[in-house]
């Protein structure tokens, strides 16, 4: 109570003063300074927004000595034909005297019978926030102008250090070129983004906020803020224009070579880690320092400022999301998915308020149609495994191109395991598996493993040859397999799948024997005549039965070295298998023919192929070379 008392007696001496001393204002308005100065407690905004409201219906002089005193102060600032906040001074007193000006405004509002005065006070306001306005624009470009040579940038020790080197555009060595008006100098890749820009010199930023302060204070919030974020937009639009990304309408992209595409999206996926990790952070960090303590100011200047790049960004992501579901575009479209997906916590941190919303749920709407591009090009996957035609077979029953085309595009697609496993789990259109362990892409992959080996099963019938059949079923598995087990496929399918489809080779291969080799062994067979055998249901003699087999042996061995197994260890495989059944059979059937009596000592003039023959030429086969079956005639 003391001091409230001690405070009125001040207010009335100092109005008592005012009144005295009011034909002569610059003297009225030094003793309100004094006094602000002999106690902290009476700020100069706080007596003369009292002694204004106090002695206004007392005395209307004294308002008018006010207003007239602060229009002939405030006038020679406003009408100032050069800077005011290039002499410190003279901002420093500007300031005092929009400081008085918006107390006295207050002080006149809250009367009833000063509208006239109210009236012309804030006519002075008005300008006064017009020429401060302008101040603030001269202040933001000048400080823009500086940015060119000095930067700040953090050193991974949390100090900020200036550095004239461009750390996020590859300019410097921009004297050694002729650019012209089209070439702009890019990004270089960037491996730490703990970076932080000063975009402007600390001096600039107080003043800054010194004015917006005001500004905001005095009702003009919004014409302020309009300033700031139109200046830091163009910053942004340069920088973005500097880093690559150009701006491209979606029916630019669309139109888009997909090699020229390629590269847009290599740029894009570097402006968008600067833009999300350095350059937005850093202008939160300048809206905040300018606008401290101004409530939403800061905010809503943040988003003005950000739109226009987020949108570019965004529409870019978006306008390929949307785009060609070509097989050819998986893994530019993962590159991007996993990109946004990185940046999704810098989209959450850097655009946190209500003003910024729009720009969090569209940021996570385009990534989640980046999501549904990457299914739709797994179905147009699908689709062309199931369109691809069965034409001519291929030579030699070797491997077939979409089986090679398939398993690499599969493994390279593996690589992204972890985007791949996010993507499909959250589709609904997956084929249902019988076992419910088995996570949504091992399920995908398993269907496109299964539709891949149903279109070789029809290009196999193809070659109207049982044996030829096998060795192209036999191969094409073979490869599929040895893809599987060799890359994050084999952990997706799981050992069952991979065992499963290592039996089917082994069926393959013996459905290859019985096609081209029973008929061959059926000859040989032993049976308990030695002079006949009774094969197709026809008695045959010894020598029509070894005449039959180098006839046989011979067409065998011409067609089956021409035909392919491509892997190494399958072919060994299958010639020792033909070997271990063959090579017996005519050892024993040879011993028996030697003994023969209708053949005697004429033996040799039959037999064609000697044991060690057969033994070279079955490791002859499947070599892919024409062949001619020799033997000793």
């Amino acid at each position: 109570m003391a001091a409230e008392n001690g405070e009125e007696k001040l207010i009335a001496v100092a109005r008592h003063i005012a009144k005295t001393l009011g034909h002569n204002e610059s003297m009225a308005d030094d003793i309100l300074q004094i006094f602000s100065k002999f106690d902290g407690r009476f700020s100069r905004e706080k007596l003369a927004d009292k002694l204004t409201t106090a002695g206004q219906e007392e005395d209307p002089r004294a308002l008018d000595h006010t207003i007239k005193s602060l229009e002939r102060q405030i006038s020679q600032y406003v009408a100032a034909d050069h800077p005011i906040w290039s002499d410190s001074a003279d901002s420093s007193a500007f300031l005092d005297c929009v400081d008085e000006l918006i107390s006295t405004v207050r002080g006149l509002s809250a009367s009833s019978s000063a509208g006239a005065y109210l009236a012309r006070a804030e006519d002075l306001l008005q300008q006064t926030m017009f020429r401060l306005e302008e101040e603030f624009r001269l202040l933001i470009e000048r400080g823009g102008e500086s940015f060119e040579t000095t930067r700040s940038y953090n050193n991974g020790n949390g100090e900020l250090t200036e550095d004239n080197s461009n750390l996020l555009f590859d300019d410097s060595d921009e004297d050694d070129h002729d650019y012209s008006d089209s070439e702009i100098p890019v990004a270089q890749r960037l491996s730490n983004y703990d970076v932080i820009i000063d975009a402007l010199p600390s001096g600039i930023i107080n003043d800054l906020h010194e004015i917006a302060k005001r500004m905001v204070v005095s009702g003009s919030g919004k014409e302020c803020s309009h300033v700031y974020s139109s200046f830091r937009r163009e910053f942004l639009e340069e920088s973005l224009s500097r880093l690559g990304l150009g701006k491209l309408s979606n029916e630019e992209v669309q139109k888009m070579q997909w090699q020229e595409l390629e590269d847009e999206i290599d740029k894009w996926i570097k402006a968008a880690n600067v833009s999300l990790r350095i350059l937005f952070p850093s202008e939160r960090r300048l809206c905040d320092r300018v606008f401290y303590g101004l409530g939403s100011v800061s905010d809503l200047s943040f988003m003005e400022v950000c739109r226009g790049a987020v949108v570019q960004i965004l529409n870019f992501a978006d306008a390929i999301a949307i785009g060609s579901r070509s097989p050819e575009r998986l893994f530019k479209v993962l590159d991007l998915f996993e990109t946004m997906r990185d940046l999704m916590p810098e989209f959450e941190f850097n655009f946190s308020d209500q003003y910024c919303l729009v720009l969090r749920n569209d940021a996570l709407g385009i990534w989640k149609r980046l999501g549904e591009a990457i299914r739709g090009i797994f179905m147009e996957l699908e689709n062309l495994i199931r369109r691809d035609p069965a034409k001519a077979p291929v030579p030699h029953g070797g491997l077939h191109p979409i089986t090679r085309y398939v398993m690499n595009y599969l493994r390279a697609a593996c690589r992204s395991r972890e985007s791949l496993e996010l993507v499909f789990e959250e589709s609904v259109n997956v084929v249902p598996s019988k076992d419910s362990t088995l996570s949504s892409l091992s399920v995908q992959m398993a269907w496109i493993m299964e539709l891949l080996e149903s279109n070789l099963e029809v290009k196999a019938k193809i070659y109207g040859d049982a044996a030829l059949c096998s060795v192209f079923l036999m191969n094409n598995e073979r490869y599929i397999v040895q893809k599987v087990k060799d890359s994050e496929l084999g952990l997706l399918l799981g050992d069952d799948w991979i065992r499963k489809h290592t039996a089917k080779i082994k069926q393959y291969l013996s459905s290859y024997q019985r096609s081209s080799w029973n008929k061959l062994l059926g000859v040989l067979r032993a049976d308990s005549s030695p002079v006949a055998a009774n094969v197709g249901g026809k008695s045959m003699s010894m020598k029509d039965r070894i005449k039959a087999f180098n006839s046989q042996f011979g067409e065998i061995y011409k067609s089956h070295s021409q035909w392919i197994i491509f892997d190494e260890q399958l072919r060994n495989e299958l010639r020792n298998s033909l070997y271990n059944v063959v090579m017996p059979a005519y050892r024993n059937f040879i011993a028996r023919f030697q003994n023969a009596p209708d053949v005697g000592r004429h033996a040799d003039r039959y037999i064609k192929y000697t044991l060690e023959d057969i033994g070279t030429q079955i490791n002859e086969l499947f070599e892919g070379v024409n062949g001619s079956a020799g033997g000793r005639k």
